[in-house]
């Protein structure tokens, strides 16, 4: 019993971090028409309501494929198809009509539940839902007439954010409609995407029904830059049928936001329970996420970090790997500092220490969280810091290690004597760490 209540809180105060950094943020969630369906939607449904009471604001879209497909089959309508695009006809929009709001009433009905017994007792959750997307017909395409089936022409950001701004959950069908009145069936994953895009959205979460992307070793697949998506969207539509998958539509319509504003796309397994939860606030999620700039954020640090930068170093200056810097130092000596941040979390850190009058700056407390060494963030660090001491007119850096000696050497850095030190480091060196001098010279 005790483990697990240390478990518990190990896990909640590791979710902190995450909590803290998406308050306020907008997300837009969308998933198929098969997650109503199943028996675990009411726990997705609790899950997206636990993000609203954190302070999330929820714009969600849902599609309705397999309603209507049940539909048409029980009224012997046939389905066409050219391109993975349904062909909606009169027939079809009137079954996509009654399927959207078949499961749009079912989604505000799980929102409103608040018995004392639920996860969701006393949430008091506030549903919307409205004409928030004005739709053009797709057209004629090589010679096929897609009749009622339309695409996305505008999104009504003024009338989505009055509702986000009053702390209310925005639910959005595949239903578009057009000024002169008419209705228009359109792809969920097409609307979550220009919705995200619209709202400049903090994370786009794309819900699948295939099971997560990885590598070719069938390790997971946990994130991708923009180039890396678009050669894992070339390889799945390659794959012939899979051409129309989930993975190919999800990984499009993730290039597309990332492309035009949207920071991340999750790509997320629905069979997971609890799978928002894992992928917003545990450290590498469960599913893939793509970005359109480097995850990890690089950046000078602030006042705020002092505590994560402790945090990091603190197990190395125990193990004597790094001199002691007490939280007063670090404080007066934070401008110095460079850090790499994970979604709230410092995971690397660094120190420039000009001396006056001197060319050589000493590159200090250089570490990285043990979770993420051997991933290049040693290498980011050092190479943002060398661009930075060129600005600073410096022509070398050099470092004083006793465990990492190799790691410098196989970056250019070359061993030094003492002699080689500036004046005043020369004067505080500790002959008892008996630190190894290295040098590295810069090119401009």
């Amino acid at each position: 019993m005790a483990e697990e209540t240390q478990a518990f809180v190990d896990w909640f105060r590791g979710a902190s971090p995450y909590i803290n950094a998406h308050r306020g943020r907008t997300f837009v969630i969308q998933f198929g028409g098969e997650a109503v369906e199943s028996e675990g939607f009411h726990h997705l449904i609790q899950d997206i309501a636990l993000l609203n009471s954190l302070g999330i604001r929820i714009v969600l879209v849902h599609g309705i494929r397999p309603q209507i497909e049940r539909r048409m089959k029980e009224r012997r309508i046939e389905a066409s198809f050219k391109d993975g695009l349904r062909i909606t006809d009169d027939a079809s929009l009137v079954v996509a009509r009654e399927a959207a709001g078949y499961v749009r009433v079912s989604v505000e009905a799980l929102l409103s539940m608040g018995l004392p017994n639920s996860p969701m007792a006393g949430a008091c959750l506030r549903v919307t839902s409205g004409n928030f997307i004005t739709a053009r017909p797709v057209g004629i395409r090589d010679g096929v007439d897609f009749c009622h089936t339309g695409e996305v022409r505008r999104v009504d950001r003024e009338g989505i954010e009055r509702q986000l701004k009053e702390g209310t959950v925005v639910l959005i069908s595949n239903l578009g409609y057009s000024p002169t009145g008419e209705a228009f069936n359109l792809s969920a994953e097409d609307v979550a995407t220009a919705i995200a895009v619209e709202l400049e959205a903090a994370k786009l979460l794309l819900i699948g029904e295939q099971p997560d992307l990885r590598h070719t070793d069938g390790k997971p697949l946990r994130q991708l830059t923009l180039a890396e998506a678009r050669r894992k969207l070339a390889k799945v539509r390659a794959g012939g049928t899979q051409a129309i998958s989930d993975t190919a539509r999800h990984l499009q319509s993730a290039i597309y936001a990332c492309t035009n504003g949207v920071k991340r796309a999750h790509l997320v397994d629905r069979s997971t329970d609890g799978v928002l939860l894992l992928e917003l606030f545990t450290r590498d999620g469960v599913g893939t996420m793509v970005s359109a700039d480097p995850y990890e954020n690089v950046r000078q640090a602030r006042i705020e970090d002092v505590g994560g930068i402790l945090e990091l170093i603190e197990p190395l200056e125990r193990e004597g790997v790094l001199v002691r810097r007490p939280r007063e130092k670090l404080e007066q000596e934070i401008h110095r500092f460079t850090v790499v941040e994970r979604d709230g979390t410092i995971i690397a850190c660094a120190a420039l220490y000009p001396a006056e009058g001197e060319k050589a700056i000493e590159l200090a407390c250089l570490a990285v969280h043990p979770a993420y060494q051997s991933r290049g963030f040693g290498d980011l660090l050092l190479g943002r810091l060398e661009r930075h001491a060129l600005t600073l007119g410096a022509d070398s850096l050099f470092a004083l290690t006793t465990r990492a000696t190799h790691w410098f050497l196989e970056r250019g850095f070359q061993e030094q004597t003492i002699d080689g030190l500036p004046t005043d480091k020369q004067a505080s060196y500790n002959y008892q760490r008996n630190s190894k001098v290295l040098l590295k010279r810069l090119v401009p």
